[in-house]
């Protein structure tokens, strides 16, 4: 027979961002730790507010699962005397485990007999154990910031302020430090008064309710951004969707009331991503759009209570963001008082790296650096190019960046072209930073794309060069980030850029601009190479391309990126083709022979055989034109030729033996099937796709 259990523990306001990872840790501590006892359930569930965490667990057996506990001894020729008696290593180990030596098992193991011991030992009472265990799970729970209260050791997110656990219908004892559990629990803080008794685990929910607790964050999440919708509907408008905005106020509320508040339309005149951004980092409110996607001189809040005395609660808080908009709108003035480019020359004093220089030796590097991608990728022109290299950092200097970091960029761009810098400078400036993580947009302009390849090769570049490499989980530098930012660049955007080439010229223009890099650009090329393509393997990856395929196509090291990708597409789809077959026997065949030969000349002269003469003829004139096919990305036509090499593949074969005592015509053999096998593997390296 099964109960549920269920445990609550009872904290100090536990911070937003550790909630999400402690309910997910909780629940996976929980299931190891009863699988581990051999306690079964049906099911887990966490649950939590910011005052309490709730480890809910139903079905959970209430005994233990019998088991065969089968301990292997020393060998019997070791156990036992040449009399049969028992040796001091038999008795010994009979004595460790608590038995008999005739109670003793014999078995073969591999060819050699072992004593055993064999115990069977019956589950214990679920109920007799969950003190231990439940104790067990609190303090296996571990957080980034964690902290000890009054002289006790135990240390959690918050100090443990009471405990509640039942199983079944039944109270659970168990104590942490100076808190031991009891039959009660905690409403909310400020709507409920005093600890509320519970007698049962469907009491338990029906009191928090009952006490304005909603324990469910599933919950509270639905219930926070339908009232939120709803209040913004009401005043003709549209809240921003924003889920981490929304998953943050879930665990700041216990019982969520929304509601509407208002601003000074004479704030509308700062940029909308500064307003947003000061709603929703400092405020934790929902910005406002209306029917045109214009931002709205109001904001949608999230109070921890009911709607009583919510006129009061509406105006204080539209107090402290009126605060905080007069700042935005005070930075917004004082910087606009003069021109983006009047920032630049104060980047000298701002240090990019300790052994790289400045921001201002980066960027004067950037400038050569993006006019000279342009020109590579047949992108965009040298002045916007050396334009917006120059001002693309300009803003880090500003007061609004330096207030809201996370808006670089933006605020360069809406600078720029408050300045008078063209729309494809203004953009760029902007652009350059993407994509900032997983899923965010490519940057669309044409300076805006070469700025970003020149933004982050110039800082893989860098890095790689002084020996600075990421490790294990540890990349201070964002370097792995910015790697998958220029895959992303180059493959999505379809760009035909010669990698290798790219950073070794980055390397020979940070070299002329006065920076002292440890490594040469063939070291650095070839180590970042090598680092870019592992992160293009986790890219194909996720577009479902096999291991096998993958390995293929990346073996050249080829560093035209979209190519690689063009190739595996190739392969990909002329597996699924009737010549696929056809074209594996002539690569296999001629491959698997000519693999130790080192050349793909034929000498003609000494093929003697019809069957070899009809092969070489038919090498000699398609063979040419595959590779053509290869040269201009025509990989199925050229894998097609190839495979109709087979009947003059198999008729070869059938008539001669290749590896013949003959050196000439042994040679000319291996260099006509060496030539086959070569012209297949400018495609891919066909021994490594599984057939």
């Amino acid at each position: 027979m099964s109960q549920d259990m269920l445990l609550e523990i009872g904290v100090e306001e536990i911070p937003s961002a550790l909630m999400p990872g402690a309910l997910d840790d909780l629940k996976a501590i929980a299931a190891q730790r009863l699988q581990q006892s051999r306690l079964e359930f049906s099911e887990i569930i966490t649950l939590g507010t910011p005052r309490r965490l709730v480890l809910h667990v139903k079905g959970l057996e209430e005994k233990q699962k019998d088991t065969v506990i089968e301990n292997r001894g020393p060998k019997k020729a070791s156990a036992f005397n040449q009399d049969g008696t028992p040796s001091k290593a038999a008795l010994g180990f009979a004595r460790g485990q608590g038995m008999e030596v005739s109670d003793l098992d014999i078995r073969d193991v591999a060819g050699v007999e072992y004593i055993y011991a064999v115990k069977k030992e019956s589950g214990g009472h679920t109920v007799a154990m969950l003190p231990g265990l439940l104790t067990e799970i609190i303090q296996a729970l571990n957080f980034p910031r964690s902290m000890r209260w009054g002289y006790f050791q135990t240390r959690f997110a918050r100090p443990i302020r009471w405990l509640l656990a039942f199983y079944g219908g039944q109270l659970l004892s168990l104590r942490i430090e100076n808190i031991e559990s009891a039959g009660w629990t905690m409403g909310h803080r400020f709507l409920a008064s005093g600890p509320l008794q519970v007698t049962s685990i469907d009491e338990y929910y029906d009191c928090l309710r009952n006490n304005y607790v909603i324990v469910d964050p599933r919950q509270r999440r639905e219930m926070i951004w339908s009232q939120v919708r709803e209040v913004a509907a009401r005043v003709g408008g549209t809240a921003m969707e924003n889920e981490d905005l929304l998953t943050e106020v879930s665990f700041l509320v216990e019982y969520p009331t929304a509601f509407y508040g208002e601003f000074s339309i004479s704030y509308l005149d700062v940029p909308t991503e500064v307003l947003t951004t000061s709603m929703i980092s400092h405020q934790r409110y929902f910005p406002v759009f209306d029917a045109d996607h214009k931002l709205m001189a109001g904001f949608v809040g999230v109070r921890n209570g009911t709607d009583y005395c919510l006129d009061l609660v509406r105006a204080g808080n539209e107090r402290v963001l009126k605060a905080r908009l007069e700042d935005a709108l005070f930075f917004w003035k004082e910087d606009t008082s003069k021109r983006l480019a009047d920032f630049v020359p104060g980047l000298r004093d701002v240090l990019f790296h300790e052994k790289l220089g400045s921001i201002l030796d980066k960027v004067e590097c950037l400038r050569s650096l993006a006019v000279l991608i342009g020109a590579n990728l047949n992108l965009s022109n040298k002045v916007d190019l050396d334009r917006a290299a120059l001002l693309c950092k300009a803003d880090l200097l500003s007061s609004v960046v330096y207030e809201f970091p996370e808006l670089q960029g933006i605020i360069g761009r809406y600078y720029a072209r408050q300045g008078g810098e063209n729309s494809e400078v203004a953009e760029a400036i902007m652009e350059h930073y993407r994509p900032r993580f997983a899923g965010d947009s490519l940057p669309a302009s044409e300076t805006g794309v070469v700025l970003a390849l020149a933004e982050k090769l110039f800082n893989l570049t860098a890095f790689f060069a002084m020996g600075i490499k990421p490790s294990g989980s540890q990349d201070p530098y964002a370097l792995r980030r910015q790697a998958l930012g220029v895959v992303h660049i180059i493959i999505d955007l379809n760009l035909r850029a010669f990698l290798r080439v790219l950073i070794t010229e980055t390397h020979v223009v940070m070299s002329r601009s006065g920076f002292q890099l440890q490594l040469d650009a063939g070291e650095t090329a070839a180590e970042l190479m090598d680092f870019i393509l592992q992160r293009m393997r986790g890219v194909m990856l996720d577009r479902d391309y096999s291991y096998d395929l993958i390995d293929a196509v990346l073996y050249q090291g080829q560093d035209d990126l979209q190519q690689i990708v063009n190739r595996a597409e190739a392969v990909k789809q002329f597996r699924e083709s009737q010549a696929w077959e056809d074209f594996l026997v002539v690569f296999n065949r001629s491959y698997n022979l000519s693999k130790k030969w080192d050349s793909t000349e034929v000498q003609a002269e000494f093929l003697v055989d019809e069957s070899e003469k009809n092969l070489y003829a038919l090498v000699n004139h398609i063979k040419p034109k595959a590779e053509t096919a290869f040269q201009e990305h025509r990989y199925n036509e050229g894998l097609a030729m190839l495979a109709g090499l087979r009947p003059a593949v198999d008729k070869f074969f059938e008539a001669v033996m290749v590896m013949v005592e003959d050196q000439d015509l042994r040679g000319a053999r291996l260099g006509l099937l060496k030539s086959i096998a070569e012209t297949g593997n400018y495609v891919a390296d066909f021994t490594r796709i599984l057939q």
